[in-house]
């Protein structure tokens, strides 16, 4: 099949992610692939190069000119299946099969956002769902926020298939070593951006409500760029409470997984997700997670000890130090179910196979 997959940008968010394991799932199966996007934002674009899968970004300030180029480029493509990410890219595939169009459109959902009910614009953008011939939430929460926006798209045409994980290369041997000074912390990794809805506030707020002994044994290492002001605000609150030795902050890394193979436990505090990349990963590498209460997570860990609700800071400080208080015998064992259930979930194999069913 030729397969042309559209989003904003290569950017390092997490759908455009698995829109790239994906592209490279259906290459690997002998398909030809494509990418289309309008932000020329290349952070993941070395990878589509090295594997020859060709990338075309139409650029314009012009919301309508861009629209109506995309349009034009998606028609005459003749492509067999199109596969968009995110809103804004699905409406414009959506508007390119009118009046009539021979290919396959598989648009994907992938927030939970729960302003989506209360947006006339997101609303807006889910009406055209209709159009399509599947739509594939990574959760079944984002599903039922779609049927509940639209309830006119058939249940047969909604689709439910989690985040993959590409593990085949992952390799625990080969880690990038703790700083020696924080070997006798736990050391706490996040992989998010840093934009409010991550929660770093949150987070900053429970810290600083441990006890000076469960301060002095967390180090936490965050992996992510930043997305909008609120990290300016943190980085003012950490100095205020005395939190400079605990948090680290580097920008995001192609390497990530080997970061979280060096960590003892990783985390996640949103407010909202899709479905996490960063928790279906440390899953998948056999780590210790621990995740605010939202999305699919609750299905997945179903253990209540390792959850919280973001909003409230007793609940961040419970979950903790709850991890602080585990030895290395006991992350190991939390690790090896995580890995039973990620292996379950979110196979490649599998889930390239569910897309592929569905374009053909």
């Amino acid at each position: 099949m030729k397969i042309l997959c559209v989003i904003d940008s290569l950017g390092s968010g997490g759908a455009q992610k698995q829109l790239v394991e994906l592209a490279k799932g259906f290459q690997e199966c002998g398909h030809d692939v494509s990418f289309l996007t309008y932000h020329k934002i290349d952070f993941f674009k070395e990878e589509l190069i090295q594997r020859d899968i060709i990338v075309h970004c139409i650029q314009d300030s012009n919301y309508l000119k861009r629209l109506w180029k995309m349009r034009s480029f998606i028609r005459k493509g003749k492509y067999d299946a199109v596969l968009s990410f995110l809103e804004a890219s699905s409406f414009i595939c959506e508007l390119a099969g009118l009046p009539f169009r021979k290919w396959k459109l598989i648009v994907g959902e992938r927030s939970a956002n729960p302003n989506i009910t209360k947006s006339f614009k997101l609303k807006f953008y889910r009406w055209f769902h209709l159009l399509s011939d599947f739509v594939v939430s990574n959760s079944y929460r984002n599903r039922d926020i779609v049927k509940g926006i639209n309830s006119l798209i058939p249940s047969k045409k909604l689709k439910v298939i989690y985040n993959l994980v590409d593990s085949r290369n992952d390799n625990p041997n080969h880690i990038q070593p703790i700083n020696k000074l924080e070997r006798e912390k736990l050391v706490l990794l996040i992989a998010a951006s840093q934009r409010e809805v991550k929660n770093l506030n949150g987070l900053i707020e429970a810290v600083n409500v441990l006890t000076e002994s469960e301060k002095n044994k967390l180090s936490i290492h965050w992996y992510g760029d930043v997305g909008d002001s609120s990290f300016n605000k943190a980085l003012v609150k950490i100095q205020n409470y005395n939190l400079e030795d605990i948090f680290v902050f580097n920008t995001a890394t192609l390497d990530i997984k080997s970061k979280m193979l060096a960590a003892d436990v990783i985390g996640l505090f949103s407010l909202y997700e899709g479905f996490p990349n960063t928790i279906c990963e440390a899953m998948s590498l056999g780590k210790p997670v621990i995740c605010s209460s939202v999305s699919d997570i609750p299905l997945i860990i179903k253990d209540g000890r390792y959850l919280c609700d973001p909003n409230k800071t007793d609940e961040i400080v419970k979950v903790l130090s709850y991890v602080l208080k585990l030895n290395s015998t006991e992350l190991e064992a939390i690790g090896k179910t995580n890995k039973e259930i990620a292996d379950s979930l979110f196979n490649k194999e599998q889930i390239i196979s569910q897309y592929l069913n569905l374009m053909q």
